[in-house]
Formats: structure tokens, sequence, C-alpha cells
């Protein structure tokens, strides 16, 4: 909660140095990295308090059985999705920490710091998914759970 603030303060600092003198490199991209920051290390937690966006067209309507047969079915393929990603970042990770990647702007910042938070925010996710789909299987098992 508190990384909306950090990103609140770099880019008004951007916008004073732009007004008021040469404006400083490294504001764009640090922003930038931390709203991936805040975003993927956020996904977990929202999906852990079931504040996430939810179409409700149609799922407001079901049966509690039904609704949990939707959300079984869509944490599976979520976790599918999640653990193509990890293997992604992970290798993305540790190329950049071998070869010490840089980003291509005049600042040049290293790769890896971001490229390391995508990976937690993405394991993170995971674990969270996979909380979510043994409590969909309790309760579509008649084992009780969240409704």
């Amino acid at each position: 909660m508190w990384g909306i603030f950090a990103m609140i303060g770099v880019l008004l600092y951007s916008s004073l140095t732009k007004a008021f003198s040469v404006p400083a490199l490294w504001t764009l991209e640090t922003a930038q990295f931390a709203m991936a920051a805040y975003y993927l290390l956020g996904g977990a937690y929202s999906m852990q308090l079931h504040s996430h966006v939810r179409m409700d067209l149609l799922y407001g309507a079901w049966t509690p059985k039904r609704k949990a047969l939707a959300d079984a079915l869509t944490a599976f393929f979520l976790i599918a999705y999640l653990v193509f990603l990890l293997y992604g970042g992970a290798s993305s990770a540790e190329y950049a920490l071998r070869y010490g990647e840089r980003s291509y702007s005049s600042w040049a910042p290293p790769m890896a710091p971001v490229k390391i938070i995508m990976c937690v925010g993405i394991f993170l996710m995971l674990l969270q998914a996979s909380a979510a789909l043994v409590e969909d299987a309790l309760r579509l098992g008649g084992g009780g759970g969240e409704s």
C-alpha cells in the first residue's frame, strides 16, 4: 500500500524538476519500476482479500456450486499461466544477473532488481491461486470454505 506514495513522490519530483530546472533522467523509469512492483506484489494480496474485479453479469445469479466450479476452472488456468510466466521471468532474471543487463535508456539502471521483484510477485500469485483452487475444490466437494 505504501509503494504508491513512493511512486507519487518520484513523479512529483519529476514534475518539479521539469518546471524549474533540467529534468532528472531517472524519474520516469523509477516510477515505472515502482508501479511494476506495486501491481505485481499486490496481485496476490488482492486475490487473498477477494477484492479483484469479477464480471458479475452471469456469475451473480449462479448457485454456490456453479460459482465454485467456475472459480476452480479459472484458478486452474491461472496456475498454468503463472507457471509459464514464472519460468520465463526466472530465466530473464537469471540472464539479467549473469550478464549485468541494463535498461537501454540514458540512465541505464540494472534490470535484475525489477526482474527479481517480478518473479517474487508471480510466485506469490501462484501460491494464492493454488490456495484458491484448493478452496474451490473443497466447496465443490461440500467441504465448506468461503462462498
